[in-house]
């Protein structure tokens, strides 16, 4: 490697007046990483060999407290963008390697290469940091990734039960999808909850983008039928499927007295609008 000479000159000068040289030996060090440089700066608009100047820069600075933040903000730029792991760890470690052979350079170019008490000194910082920045690194990542699931089952859960209420005491379940019994547990409860928030009085719940049902989920289905008319409000069931019609029978689950059915959603929501318009309309 040509290297700006660094005599007399401290480690961080040493970095700066040699950065172009430093990444093109990052690079050689990386391979796998090299081709992908152009493709995660369009991704994350991260620029790795600028991040890597920095972070080296930090690290024979001893500065702690850079570390760990600078760690903490790529944890969650390549779980936002969900960048490839290996490639981060290859990465770091190549960027261990390049930097401790411009330690050892710039120790060769001032005649410091027989202080061992210095270089057992400068091997646990350097190390230390890079360690911490690395363990950050992964702290941040994980938990950015965490709060991103968590999310998303919270929005599925909201999803798995959108009460749409068609008036103040009429309002419409349309489900679609695969029922399991997880799915069932959380519209059991989503259910149930904004009845009684909403005083609902007549619940209609569209059945006919329900692509299967498991056997679990349809007697659970069943007892929130149950559980909808002990709260007072009239439960109709619209758009039932004939496969999940036989199932039903072959379990031998009964609906409950209580509970309505019509063959299509437009029969129900016309019925029950129609119903609604003419018990309020003004008498003559």
């Amino acid at each position: 490697m040509e290297l700006v000479n660094g005599h007399n000159q401290s480690i961080r000068q040493f970095l700066i007046d040699n950065q172009q040289v430093f990444a093109d030996e990052l690079l050689n060090e990386a391979k796998n990483v090299r081709d992908k440089i152009e493709e995660i700066q369009l991704i994350g608009n991260i620029d790795l060999l600028q991040n890597a100047h920095k972070l080296v820069l930090y690290v024979v600075d001893e500065k702690n407290q850079e570390v760990e933040e600078f760690a903490r903000q790529e944890g969650i730029a390549w779980a936002k963008y969900s960048l490839t792991l290996t490639l981060k760890i290859e990465w770091i470690q190549a960027i261990r390697r390049t930097l401790w052979n411009f330690l050892y350079e710039h120790d060769r170019l001032n005649n410091q290469l027989n202080s061992r008490d210095e270089f057992y000194r400068r091997e646990s910082k350097i190390n230390d940091l890079i360690d911490k920045f690395l363990n950050g690194f992964f702290i941040s990542y994980s938990a950015f990734k965490d709060k991103l699931i968590e999310d998303q089952r919270k929005l599925v859960e909201n999803l798995s039960a959108p009460i749409i209420p068609i008036t103040s005491a009429i309002s419409i379940l349309p489900l679609i999808g695969s029922m399991d019994n997880y799915r069932a547990n959380i519209i059991e409860e989503k259910v149930l909850l904004e009845i009684g928030e909403r005083r609902v009085r007549t619940l209609i719940m569209d059945l006919s983008g329900i692509a299967a049902m498991e056997t679990e989920a349809i007697q659970r289905f069943m007892r929130l039928l149950d559980g909808v008319s002990m709260m007072g409000c009239k439960p109709v069931i619209t758009g039932l499927r004939p496969d999940i019609v036989q199932n039903m029978v072959g379990l031998d689950v009964k609906s409950g007295q209580n509970v309505e059915t019509k063959g299509t959603l437009q029969q129900a929501l016309q019925g029950y609008l129609n119903f609604n318009t003419k018990k309020h309309a003004p008498k003559s």
